[in-house]
Parts: C-alpha cells; sequence; structure tokens
C-alpha cells in the first residue's frame, strides 16, 4: 500500500442507528454509510463492513464512537473516542467559527459550547450538558409521535414544512404530547400543524432542559439524526433567531 492510498474509519455507533465514514490522509471523504441497527448493531456492522471491504480491503486504523462506542471497540480491537469530543474535533476542523453545537439523536441529546484559546490555539469545550432520561427531546420522541399518525419519519419531515402556524403542543412529556394531539385531531387541525407543534414542542424541551437560560452563542450547529428533520431544524432556526 502506498503512502496515497492510507484510508481510515469512523465508526458512530448510537442507539439508533450505525455511522461509518472513510477518510484518507488529507481527511477527504470517501465514503459514507448510514443504516438504522433495530436493535441489533453487531449483525448490521458486520454486513456494512462486509460491503466496504471489497473497496477499501486494507484499513491503517479505526475509531469508534457513539453511546455504543465500547461494545464495537472491543468486538472490531479498535480505538474509541467521546462522541461529545469527537463531535467537538470535526466541528473546530470543518467549521472553526462554530460557538456552540446542537445534537439529537435517537435516544440522548447534547449541547455544547466552544470558544477559542489563545494559550493553546486550538478551540476548546467550555461547557456541556446532556439529556439522557428523557425522550421527549430526542429522536425516538419524533419516531413515537410519527407511529401514532400513521406516517414514515421522513413524511413526517417534509409535512412539518407544510404547516401555516404549528399547533400547541407540551413536549416536556411524551404523554402529555399524546394527550394534546388527540385533542387537537377531535379540533380538526390539521395533520401538518400537528406536525408542526411536535418539532417546536421538541425544541422548546431542548432548548429549557439543557440550555437552562444560557445563551446559544453563534453560529450554531446542528448535528445527530434529528438534524435531517427540516421541522426541526426550522423550530430550532425560529426559537434561536
Amino acid at each position: 500500500m502506498t503512502s496515497q492510498s492510507k484510508t481510515f474509519m469512523g465508526i458512530d455507533i448510537g442507539s439508533v442507528s450505525l455511522n461509518i465514514a472513510v477518510i484518507d490522509k488529507e481527511l477527504r471523504l470517501l465514503e459514507s454509510v448510514y443504516e438504522r441497527t433495530r436493535g441489533q448493531p453487531i449483525p448490521v456492522l458486520i454486513g456494512v463492513l462486509e460491503d466496504l471491504e471489497e473497496d477499501f480491503p486494507e484499513l491503517c486504523g479505526a475509531v469508534c464512537t457513539g453511546s455504543g462506542r465500547n461494545l464495537i471497540a472491543n468486538v472490531m480491537g479498535a480505538d474509541k473516542e467521546n462522541e461529545i469530543i469527537s463531535q467537538s474535533r470535526a466541528i473546530a476542523y470543518l467549521h472553526p467559527g462554530v460557538r456552540t453545537i446542537i445534537e439529537i439523536g435517537g435516544q440522548d441529546s447534547k449541547l455544547i459550547f466552544l470558544d477559542w484559546d489563545e494559550k493553546s490555539g486550538r478551540t476548546v469545550i467550555v461547557d456541556h450538558a446532556l439529556n439522557e432520561i428523557c425522550a421527549a427531546g430526542t429522536g425516538s420522541f419524533l419516531d413515537q409521535q410519527a407511529y401514532r399518525l400513521g406516517i414514515s419519519i421522513d413524511e413526517f419531515s417534509t409535512l412539518a414544512t407544510r404547516a401555516e402556524k404549528p399547533a400547541t403542543i407540551a413536549g416536556r412529556c411524551s404523554v402529555f404530547a399524546k394527550s394534546d394531539m388527540v385533542h387537537l385531531q377531535q379540533e380538526g387541525t390539521s395533520q401538518e400543524e400537528i406536525i408542526a407543534g411536535l418539532c417546536y414542542a421538541l425544541a422548546r424541551n431542548y432548548i429549557s432542559n439543557l440550555g437552562k437560560g444560557r445563551k446559544f452563542v453563534k453560529p450554531v450547529a446542528f448535528q445527530g439524526g434529528v438534524a435531517a428533520n427540516k421541522g426541526v431544524v426550522k423550530a430550532f432556526e425560529e426559537l434561536l433567531e
């Protein structure tokens, strides 16, 4: 293998999905994979690695991150890194001006504050907050509500952007959200408005529970699977101005 052909793999294994990035020594992205694990992370990982092996038969190194990093690292004999550090370093490299990271995954969420440290000459983490207790501020909250409405999460994302006025829904608890949804449906509220209301409920819950009155210093980056949901992105953009 020549020095130009060296490849490296990053594996992010969370509660809902497996994400893999293959890069070269210049940190250029060669391949990326996203797969939902559906409670079977090891079989899904093996299947993905078998597919990637044809294009990348030799790897110089691999590192695992995410909530399942210990399991995968032990199985593969790979290195592991805390996801807060991984996300912060990635943002510092790709978008060095970012000062706040919103991250929402399937079953947990994080808020990370960054700043430039003159002494070390690099971007550092100055504070962070985690939410791993209640699903109301995570992707599983949206999955639950999409299931109740009989639509896919992709349809959910699209419909959320069509609402003229988001409905008012309590986002502090999935049980209260369900009650509000039933009441709104009985009143004849459109599905689009209900879905948009759920996105705003999640965003308000996140800002309240993790932010706790702290300023979301701009620029702000949005990471995690929920960042692909157009309705939630729109809610955060409006709520954070």
